[in-house]
């Protein structure tokens, strides 16, 4: 059962965001945010199996777009995961029969880093996971250029110009933006081109916009999945993430997937990763339960 709904709209732009119900009413929900750099990436992208894992457990899904860099700079499109989680509280028992007291925020890559910043946000959601995810966006591993992909043919900027709109993008296909994501890390101006901030002028300004700095007590509960092979976000990120929430109190668990790479989950039917999946079900059952 799907159901695509505009959660956001504006006199520029209309963000949507793909509902998947259960059979029950008033069911638990998880907001999904897909990866992508935050310069691509699409609500449609998360898979059926995964669909499938949250719905058969009882939890509807809203699997979400949000505003892509560098049209709109990461400060805004904090605000549209904002706006998701607000929506669902105002409209999501009226329009897709959820409760909306029992909101978890799910995450993947950059999806998992908004997962992660949303535990600082004023409206928090009940529990968090992120796969993957970063908490550090000011550390060399972000805004130095990456060695794994400087290996690949490197991919100059007059190249990527065409690949830039003049208008909000709230969506983008790997096939059309992955050029931009490639020279950026290269290049090492990732982070400058999805916030306008130059991180070795301003620091201090990436350090406010990394959720690894600004854990409080009532952070959510956190579930951290990280790969030890992941070359493109380092397993260090959910480590030093887990000992950041460990210093506050706040429930928390990282499981590791040996030899995981990125998008370890794509290999959906591996042992390693069922056993994982399963915990983020028991994880979501302790703590969007009453």
């Amino acid at each position: 059962m799907k159901k695509t709904v505009i959660y956001k709209n504006d006199d520029q732009f209309n963000i949507e965001a793909d509902f998947y119900g259960t059979h029950q009413s008033n069911s638990p929900v998880i907001i999904y945010i897909h990866g992508g750099g935050l310069l691509w990436g699409e609500k449609e992208e998360i898979s059926k199996e995964m669909i499938q894992l949250f719905t058969s457990n009882g939890y509807g899904l809203f699997s979400i777009n949000y505003r892509l860099a560098p049209e709109t700079k990461l400060q805004d499109t904090l605000d549209d995961i904002k706006v998701a989680i607000k929506w669902l509280e105002s409209e999501g028992q009226n329009q897709l029969s959820i409760d909306p007291r029992k909101i978890a925020v799910i995450g993947s890559s950059a999806g998992g880093f908004l997962a992660l910043s949303a535990g600082n946000f004023e409206t928090k959601p009940r529990a968090i996971v992120s796969f993957y995810g970063y908490g550090d966006i000011s550390a060399e591993w972000a805004t130095n250029p990456n060695d794994y992909y400087r290996q690949k043919d490197l991919v100059s900027k007059e190249m990527t110009r065409s690949l830039i709109s003049k208008e909000i993008i709230t969506n983008a296909s790997l096939e059309k933006r992955f050029l931009l994501y490639l020279h950026a890390r290269q290049t090492g101006e990732w982070i400058q081109e999805i916030t306008g901030i130059n991180p070795t002028l301003n620091k201090e300004a990436l350090i406010k916009l990394s959720p690894i700095y600004h854990i409080a007590k009532d952070y959510p509960p956190t579930l951290l999945l990280h790969g030890t092979n992941d070359v493109d976000v380092p397993y260090l990120q959910s480590v030093f993430m887990r000992a950041a929430l460990i210093k506050e109190n706040i429930q928390t668990k990282l499981i590791t997937i040996p030899n995981g790479e990125h998008v370890f989950e794509k290999d959906f039917y591996n042992p390693v990763v069922q056993n994982a999946l399963q915990e983020v079900i028991d994880f979501l059952h302790v703590h969007l339960s009453d």
